[in-house]
């Protein structure tokens, strides 16, 4: 179902995090990224049975987890601090032709077959423009947060910084190239926060939400 965006202000005076949010953002700004092994063997069997993609399935699952928790979508606007009601990712799309990519988006849809088709149709109508945006038209959504993958390699660590001083508190997901082990399928997963808006419960919490989903993704397919 599509959702209304809004964006709710947070008072820091009554914040359980106002002081761990000012400390980590103002006095010892901080960031932090781990990353960890995905067991996607059952998604993938699931997604190849019913002839689905892998790569939006992982925006969508990534993205519904994360809008589970206020934390992950804390923001700035009009210089007042507060959340949005849900994020929409922004992934690289890759060129073949050039070994360039561009940034594009599709808004989260709480169904994932809707956000699925929602997707299918941003690839055939802006897959092929070239540049730092494929919709040339269009400036991504306040809400947007950067989720995408680096194929090519299995990494054992990745980390996004960004060197521009401003505020940005959404998490940066990437993925890395699948493997095999013990006779599962894997795949790396970092995850790059900032220490204002999330701690390490937060991230516990996501992952062994992100992994169940995987292992019973069928129920999305119905």
């Amino acid at each position: 179902m599509k959702q209304n965006l809004q964006f709710a202000p947070i008072d820091l005076r009554t914040w359980c995090r106002g002081e761990v949010f000012y400390y980590f953002s103002k006095m010892a700004p901080t960031g932090y990224s781990l990353t960890v092994e995905l067991d996607i063997t059952n998604l993938r069997k699931t997604l190849k049975a019913k002839g689905y993609k892998f790569f939006p399935a992982y925006l969508w699952l990534v993205t519904k987890l994360l809008n589970k928790q206020t934390e992950f979508k804390i923001a700035e606007a009009d210089g007042k601090l507060g959340y949005y009601n849900f994020l929409t990712p922004l992934y690289a799309s890759f060129h073949d032709d050039d070994k360039t990519f561009s940034l594009m988006w599709t808004e989260f849809d709480d169904s994932f077959l809707v956000f699925y088709e929602a997707y299918i149709a941003d690839k055939a109508q802006y897959g092929d423009n070239h540049g730092v945006l494929a919709k040339k038209d269009q400036l991504p959504p306040p809400n947007s947060y950067t989720v995408s993958c680096v194929p090519w390699v299995s990494f054992g660590h990745f980390a996004v910084h960004s060197y521009e001083n401003k505020p940005y508190y959404f998490p940066s997901v990437e993925a890395g190239k699948f493997y095999e082990k013990d006779g599962r399928v894997l795949m790396p997963l970092s995850i790059t926060c900032h220490h204002a808006a999330t701690d390490g419960y937060h991230i516990s919490r996501f992952l062994e939400e992100l992994q169940a989903e995987m292992d019973s993704f069928e129920r999305y397919l119905a």
